[in-house]
């Protein structure tokens, strides 16, 4: 069973990772073209700068750390990984179409219309554009810690987004329910990561308050 599995993950990592190498040829030749204006080029430039970002989270963490600021790792990881793990994937969401400029903007305003179109592929992506944002913004900020904020953040961001393919004629459809999915990513994720960021947020709450001292002995000690 062990070794089907093995062979299970390893032809499902070589179907996932073939067509992200056909971009390898154009991202090693700089050339934005073929690189950095198509999804696999995108995908492929992120996995590749992965050591890039954990050298950044650590940097950021020595500095943290020389300087005592408490649970370092944790806030420069967070900053890292919402940052690395949101832009990729806006920037493939911000792709101009073939129509880009021409074709008018188009809006569907009526839920569930696309989804039925959207595909296993198309949902498992509009998942993951806001993912990073829910699972690490918890995990840095006290505020958003709690599923109807990170619910609300994914639902305002998906909708700059999606206003901003409308602006910008970029040949896409400006959906509501790329919204709704955007942010049910956010709050799925957030949730993988919940046992964590609620300590975060409740550790405000917990700091010792300083005592009140009574009128009478701030009136001797004057």
């Amino acid at each position: 069973m062990l070794f089907s599995l093995a062979i299970l993950g390893l032809a499902g990592a070589a179907f996932a990772v073939r067509p992200l190498m056909m971009a390898a040829p154009a991202c090693l030749a700089g050339r934005w073209h073929g690189c950095l204006d198509t999804e696999n080029g995108v995908l492929l430039m992120t996995l590749a700068g992965l050591p890039a970002a954990t050298l950044v989270a650590w940097g950021l963490t020595l500095l943290r750390r020389a300087a005592g600021v408490a649970s370092a790792w944790r806030r420069s990881l967070a900053e890292v990984g919402m940052v690395y793990g949101t832009v990729p994937f806006v920037w493939i969401t911000l792709m101009p179409g073939p129509g880009a400029g021409i074709v008018p903007g188009r809006v569907n305003l009526v839920p569930l219309r696309d989804l039925v179109t959207m595909g296993p592929l198309g949902i498992g992506g509009n998942l993951l554009i806001f993912a990073a944002l829910g699972f690490f913004a918890p995990l840095r900020f006290a505020a958003p810690a709690s599923l109807p904020r990170i619910l609300a953040l994914g639902a305002a961001c998906s909708a700059v987004v999606e206003i901003l393919q409308y602006v910008l004629r970029l040949d896409r459809v400006s959906s509501v329910d790329d919204v709704l999915v955007n942010a049910a990513g956010a709050v799925l994720f957030g949730l993988a990561s919940r046992r964590w960021w609620r300590a975060v947020a409740e550790a405000p709450q917990n700091r010792p308050r300083p005592v009140p001292v009574p009128a009478r002995v701030r009136a001797r000690a004057d």
